[in-house]
């Protein structure tokens, strides 16, 4: 039973929260009435969250002796031993069979972009993640690659502007995690990732800074661009801003003053302020589509 814990925690469930950027395009695209398109967009989210599990076991694979370093990655179970290198590799290809059957599923292209999201991430895994600034992108590139999955992937055309927000918001959570790990890591903790040594702190800031202007800036022009306005029937989609400021700047509350940011969905889980922010902002776009 022991071991059955530590195989559910090194697929870590808590992080599939990510693959609610699937649903995106079924929220904004107005097509949560289509059963075909439900289906075909649930179906891509569990492709995501098999996918996404089996990443986060290879990278934990790879990662295993670092991991033993870090005051909290040394207790994940690779690290600590709790699981085997060797069953952690079949645990891996296991979940990425099941991605790809649940991803065939769905739809043709959902399948391609599920593909790509798993090369993509083992080329992370294997050497992009030592690169500085392109670590980052590769990570927002797999969120980009979730919306895309929920829209083209299943018949729903992405708005730009949209795609915009989502991409700012996915750098400004990977510089942030940038930055919570080199924190512990300049208060005397071991380098975790060899890619920290080329960061500074200072650097990483005005990299968040300008990721956080370019959420807000995108998010505002797509509330109030023509098109928005024409496809919702509603010019008050500008009344939801002061949730994503909110969420922001909690967010970098919580980054700069207790080095939260390396693992955004459990600061979600375990901040009742991002909870309710989040859970307003949705229930305030409903509202307004409805």
């Amino acid at each position: 039973m022991a071991n059955l814990r530590a195989m559910i925690k090194l697929l870590r469930p808590h992080q599939w929260l990510k693959n609610g950027f699937v649903f995106v395009g079924l929220l904004f695209g107005h097509a949560w009435q289509d059963a075909a398109k439900v289906q075909m967009v649930l179906l891509a989210a569990l492709a995501f969250c098999f996918a996404s599990s089996a990443i986060y076991v290879i990278n934990d694979w790879y990662d295993r002796e670092s991991d033993r370093l870090h005051p909290r990655k040394r207790l994940r179970p690779l690290a600590a031993g709790t699981v085997t290198p060797a069953a952690g590799l079949i645990l891996a290809v296991l979940s990425v069979l099941l991605g790809i059957a649940l991803a065939r599923l769905a739809a043709p292209r959902v399948l391609s972009i599920v593909t790509i999201y798993l090369l993509l991430n083992l080329a992370y895994s294997w050497q992009l993640k030592h690169v500085v600034i392109l670590d980052v992108f590769v990570i927002a590139a797999g969120f980009m690659l979730r919306i895309l999955a929920g829209t083209l992937g299943v018949g729903i055309p992405p708005s730009s502007w949209l795609l915009l927000t989502g991409l700012m918001v996915t750098l400004f959570l990977g510089f942030a995690k940038r930055r919570s790990e080199l924190a512990v890591m300049e208060r005397g903790g071991d380098a975790a990732r060899k890619v920290l040594q080329n960061y500074s702190l200072p650097m990483l800031d005005l990299m968040i800074g300008v990721c956080t202007a370019g959420v807000v800036i995108s998010y505002s022009l797509y509330t109030m661009s023509p098109e928005t306005i024409a496809m919702h029937h509603t010019d008050k989609l500008i009344y939801t801003v002061p949730f994503v400021l909110y969420g922001l700047f909690r967010y970098l509350h919580l980054t700069f003053s207790s080095d939260a940011g390396e693992d955004p969905a459990r600061d979600l889980l375990r901040d009742p302020h991002l909870l309710v922010t989040v859970f307003g902002w949705a229930a305030v776009t409903l509202w307004l589509f409805a």
